[in-house]
């Protein structure tokens, strides 16, 4: 059965394995292996983590199928009932399933937003095209200075409820 579980301190490892797998799964060919492993040490390390879960007040979701975990979302309230999705990734074993769409249904009726926001690598077709199904438009284009010369290169894509 698929279901979201608030993630926790002690689920951060988890979450930090999982993002090595699917990160160099799909992104190595969108935006290359020093990038990859740039931005896993800079946002999937254990403290970096930890940041985002206590000060950053993310909420953080493991996504789990037959109590194994496949992946993991993290939203955090921007303002009244409006949320910003930093985190949506599933194993890609799970891909072309309708696990993603799922997913999504479960994570809106948790939070119940009114806007939904999120950002997407404008070479991602595949997550890009899935947004779309799900009701997403793009809002704006947006480059991304993340440190060491990257920048993450994005369309702001945002659906209303």
């Amino acid at each position: 059965m698929l279901h979201l579980e608030k993630a926790t301190e002690k689920d951060l490892d988890t979450i930090s394995k999982l993002a090595r797998v699917i990160w160099n799964d799909h992104y190595v060919p969108i935006i290359g292996q020093k990038q990859v492993d740039y931005m896993l040490d800079k946002i999937y390390s254990l403290q970096s983590l930890t940041e985002q879960l206590t000060e950053k007040k993310h909420r953080m979701y493991l996504i789990r199928s037959d109590e194994k975990s496949i992946g993991f979302v993290s939203v955090s309230l921007e303002k009244e009932s409006n949320y910003f999705l930093h985190k949506f990734y599933i194993d890609q074993r799970q891909s072309n399933t309708g696990i993603g769409t799922k997913v999504l249904d479960l994570l809106i009726e948790i939070i119940r937003p009114k806007l939904l926001t999120l950002t997407v690598n404008r070479q991602n077709f595949k997550s890009i095209n899935f947004y779309f199904k799900n009701g997403f438009k793009i809002d704006r284009v947006e480059d991304f200075d993340i440190g060491n010369g990257y920048l993450m290169n994005d369309f702001v894509m945002v659906k209303h409820f």
